[in-house]
C-alpha cells in the first residue's frame, strides 16, 4: 500500500471520528432546555430503522388533518389509507430512490448525498398506531406544538405537488425542499423540526441515537 493511500486513509478515519464527535456534541447540548411534555396532550412517535428516524403522527389532531395532503389514492395500494397514522421522513432524493432494501445502498450514493444536494423528497407510510419499543420512542404534545411540528413539515414539501412510487404498497415520496448534507441530514432534520415545535431536543442530531435519547 502506498504512502499516499495511507495518509488518505488516516485523514479519512480523522475526520470521520471528528464527524462522529461533533455530532454527539451537538446531540447532546439542547434547544429548548425548559420544555417538558404536557400529561395529556397527542402522542407523536420517533420511528428508527438503525439509521433514518421517521415522525409518525395522527392523521387528525389538534385541527390539523393530513388525509388530503397524503390521499390514499398516491398510494400502489389504496386501502393502507385506512391506517390511523402517518409516518414521515425527510432525505436526499437518488438516495431514497436508489436503495429501497439496504443490499443496495453504495459507497457513491452516500457520498454524493454527503457532499450536498437540493434534490431532496418526503418519505411518507400510511401505518397504524405504532406500539412503543426498541427504535420508538414517544413524545406527548400540546396541541400548537402539534401544530407547529405540522407547519414545519408541511414547509419541507415543494410548492408544486410531485410523487414518486414508494417502496410497497402503503408508502410514496413527495418531492421536498431544503438542502441535505452531512450538516443537515434526515435525522438532523427530524430534531430541527420538532425543536422549531418547541419541543427539548439535541442541537443538531444527525444521527439516530442523538434524537432517540431525550425521548
Amino acid at each position: 500500500m502506498g504512502r499516499g493511500l495511507l495518509v488518505a486513509l488516516a485523514v479519512l478515519a480523522v475526520v470521520v471520528a471528528g464527524y462522529a464527535g461533533a455530532g454527539m456534541i451537538g446531540g447532546a447540548i439542547p434547544a429548548n432546555a425548559g420544555w417538558r411534555p404536557p400529561t395529556r396532550g397527542i402522542p407523536v412517535y420517533l420511528e428508527s430503522n438503525g439509521v433514518h428516524v421517521s415522525l409518525v403522527l395522527p392523521k387528525v389532531a389538534a385541527g390539523i388533518d393530513w388525509r388530503d395532503w397524503a390521499p390514499g389514492a398516491d398510494l400502489a395500494d389504496p386501502r393502507y389509507a385506512r391506517y390511523d397514522h402517518i409516518a414521515i421522513g425527510w432525505g436526499e432524493r437518488t438516495f431514497f430512490l436508489d436503495t429501497p432494501t439496504w443490499a443496495d445502498v453504495r459507497l457513491a450514493t452516500i457520498l454524493h448525498a454527503a457532499i450536498g444536494s437540493d434534490a431532496t423528497l418526503l418519505h411518507v407510510e400510511h401505518v397504524p398506531t405504532p406500539a412503543p419499543g426498541d427504535g420508538i420512542r414517544v413524545v406527548t404534545l400540546r396541541p400548537e406544538e402539534y401544530r407547529r411540528l405540522a407547519a414545519g413539515i408541511r414547509a419541507s414539501a415543494a410548492p408544486v405537488r410531485r410523487s414518486f412510487r414508494g417502496y410497497g404498497a402503503n408508502d410514496v415520496f413527495y418531492a421536498g425542499t431544503g438542502h441535505y448534507s452531512a450538516r443537515r441530514t434526515c435525522n438532523a432534520w427530524v430534531g430541527a423540526t420538532l425543536a422549531n415545535a418547541g419541543v427539548r431536543v439535541g442541537r443538531w442530531t444527525p444521527f439516530p441515537i442523538t434524537v432517540l435519547s431525550w425521548f
